[in-house]
């Protein structure tokens, strides 16, 4: 099943995501628990959206790219976890080969989108603190769009190169994926055919990425820095590394976990770690984004209780 034959090769017309296995009981838990996290990521990220959009204290190219990013994020899980749900409720978590290569080329379109927006982010905070008179004039709405929209664009080639790869390689009656959703590595483990020119082709695209975004962002800070100390006033310090203190973080977790993923030999590559690691970046970081930057944002909490106030008021 799941197979047809063309000549003397069998090729795999759908796959098994295997998930995490365990008891009935255990799958219906994790069904409701993924399921909380992804209404809520959905709303957190939504609220952002909106807040942003009606809130005119926020109509400035922080807050533009801020919306972005939470679009970026709606995307992002909603690419694995609606999937990944169906799998708790059925005993085959059945994929076909056409909807595994679009799932595939859809998470690498929204994780590299990720890192062009997050380069996007960072030149926005390095002018806002190391050319703060000139700010306004340089961060106009037509450059803010042009970046976003360039990162975006940049997000779906890259996504469709990235996908190249495993289109050219032969899947052969082994149609297990050892993941819960379409990863390029699990998948490249059951070709029957030579991956070699696949392999150098994915990880040399996925190096260039990471590594020339995370050396963009890594300039940008060491200017930001370099203005900081610069300062002359402890409190005028603190509030310029304020600024920058969300970004950073979620710089950090993305870069670390997509380093720990996708820029090792396969060689090392370890399914279950993996899958934790895995669920923690496509899962769990689209939750954590939206309130890292949230929650450590004084706007927008304020633009949340003018919300809120308004909402009450009219009850």
């Amino acid at each position: 099943m799941g197979a047809t034959k063309a000549g003397n090769q069998t090729s795999v017309t759908e796959f098994i995501l295997l998930g995490f296995p365990s008891s009935p009981e255990i799958q219906i838990l994790c069904f409701v628990v993924l399921l909380a996290i992804y209404i809520l990521t959905l709303a957190t990220n939504s609220i952002i959206i909106m807040i942003v959009k009606v809130d005119s204290k926020l109509h400035s190219p922080m807050y533009f790219f801020l919306s972005n990013f939470a679009l970026l994020e709606i995307c992002y899980i909603t690419t694995t976890v609606p999937k990944m749900l169906s799998g708790f409720l059925t005993e085959k978590n059945i994929i076909s080969y056409r909807q595994c290569i679009l799932q595939l080329c859809f998470f690498f379109t929204f994780g590299p989108t990720e890192v062009f927006l997050l380069v996007s982010m960072a030149y926005d905070r390095y002018i806002a603190i190391c050319y703060p008179l000139q700010y306004s004039t340089i961060m106009s709405s037509r450059l803010c769009k042009l970046l976003a929209v360039g990162s975006w664009a940049s997000g779906f080639l890259t996504g469709g190169t990235l996908t190249v790869p495993i289109t050219q390689v032969s899947f052969c009656k082994l149609n297990l994926i050892n993941h819960f959703f379409c990863d390029y590595l699990p998948l490249l483990k059951l070709s029957c055919s030579d991956t070699t020119a696949s392999e150098a082709a994915f990880f040399s695209l996925a190096w260039i990425v990471v590594v020339t975004t995370l050396i963009l962002n890594i300039v940008s800070y060491c200017y930001i820095l370099m203005t900081i100390l610069r300062i002359p006033s402890t409190t005028g310090r603190e509030k310029a590394f304020f600024t920058c203190a969300s970004h950073l973080t979620v710089s950090m977790i993305f870069y670390v976990t997509v380093g720990f993923m996708y820029l090792r030999s396969t060689l090392k590559y370890s399914f279950d770690t993996d899958k934790i690691v895995s669920l923690f970046y496509s899962i769990l970081t689209p939750l954590l984004n939206p309130l890292i930057y949230s929650l450590r944002n004084r706007d927008v909490i304020k633009a949340l209780k003018r919300a809120w106030s308004k909402i009450t008021g009219n009850w």
